[in-house]
């Protein structure tokens, strides 16, 4: 018996730090299982290393060459992390009962860099990740990448406007540039301008894919929760639901737009000569928001190798259940509701 080709897939990948290890375990899984090729990769921040780290993998040792890769990336962020992340669990944490993800440590950077600039207390501007990216990534040999087509977002200082690099233009830099967080990093300079964390223009980035592939099956991997039931009312509480709010904010426009064009293309509004322009997006969605709420901002800074893998793993679990869901919607059909999830 013959096996079916694998179906063709654009994955769209959130930011968000270390709960990008959430994207890494649905990657993880779907080149385990094998049921789907990814046409194109769309990510932003922490989904701008997963894309390009598996991407590469992928050019060199096919799924498992990808899934390789992943594991060794974020093994390398967990090792320097023990040194340089703000976020430590103390010894007297259980005593004094404090989650061991929101600790005193965390609190102390955050004021301090809410009072001084990266550019005052790095002024060499030291980034550990651009190092971390250089050993698992020639960044020279991504153009020779034809498997995968890469779009990764930065911010333009500037202009305040998305970029979107593909394939052929991406390095460290420019990775460097989708997650720069301009309270911790210096505006990475890239071709004379200057470029912010892509998180807020575009998280992810949907349109390079509706423009660059021929794929029409579209898959959200989110990172951040799109809602909670509760209102927050302490500080921390406050600045994590912003924060939610803010990444989230871009990827809504775009779910809007992609759902006015649905609308144009069903009710047959459309002129014929332009019929053959416009492209009917089926969207899906891996949403872990029941789990991810459990979270706050400060672990995003967290490299602790088992919170790593455990949201490695529930992110392969969701992954395996969305696969046993929606497989034999992908080329047929949404899975998701727009208005109802987004709108």
């Amino acid at each position: 018996m013959n096996t079916p080709a694998p179906k063709k897939v654009n994955l769209a990948l959130q930011g968000g730090g270390a709960h990008g290890a959430f994207a890494w375990g649905v990657l993880d899984y779907f080149a385990e299982d094998g049921r789907v090729d990814i046409d194109g990769l769309s990510g932003t921040s922490a989904g701008a290393m997963n894309s390009v780290v598996y991407a590469y993998g992928k050019m060199k040792g096919g799924n498992e060459g990808g899934r390789k890769a992943l594991e060794n990336f974020w093994w390398d962020v967990s090792e320097v992390g023990a040194f340089l992340s703000p976020v430590r669990t103390l010894p007297m944490s259980a005593f004094w009962g404090i989650a061991p993800l929101q600790t005193l440590t965390y609190t102390l950077f955050d004021s301090w860099t809410r009072t001084f600039s990266p550019y005052q207390f790095n002024p060499t501007n030291y980034n550990p990740l651009k190092d971390i990216l250089s050993r698992h990534v020639k960044f020279d040999e991504l153009d020779k990448c034809h498997d995968v087509k890469l779009f990764v977002c930065a911010t333009n200082v500037r202009t305040g406007a998305p970029t979107i690099f593909e394939n052929e233009d991406i390095t460290e830099d420019v990775v460097l540039a989708s997650a720069c967080l301009p309270f911790l990093f210096q505006a990475v300079e890239i071709n004379g301008e200057h470029y912010w964390d892509g998180g807020y223009t575009g998280n992810p980035a949907l349109y390079p894919l509706i423009y660059e592939t021929a794929t029409r099956d579209f898959l959200i991997v989110h990172i951040n929760p799109m809602e909670r039931a509760d209102l927050p009312k302490n500080a921390n509480d406050i600045m994590n639901r912003l924060n939610e709010i803010t990444f989230n904010a871009s990827l809504i426009k775009e779910m809007r737009a992609i759902a006015f064009v649905q609308k144009l293309i069903e009710k047959d509004w459309l002129k014929d000569e332009h019929k053959d322009r416009l492209k009917n997006i089926r969207m899906h969605a891996i949403r872990a928001d029941d789990d991810m709420r459990d979270y706050s901002v400060s672990s995003k800074f967290s490299s602790e190798w088992d919170f790593l893998t455990e949201l490695r793993d529930l992110g392969r679990k969701r992954a395996k259940s969305w696969l046993h869901k929606n497989f034999d919607k992908l080329g047929q059909t949404s899975s998701i509701d727009i208005h109802e999830e987004y709108l």
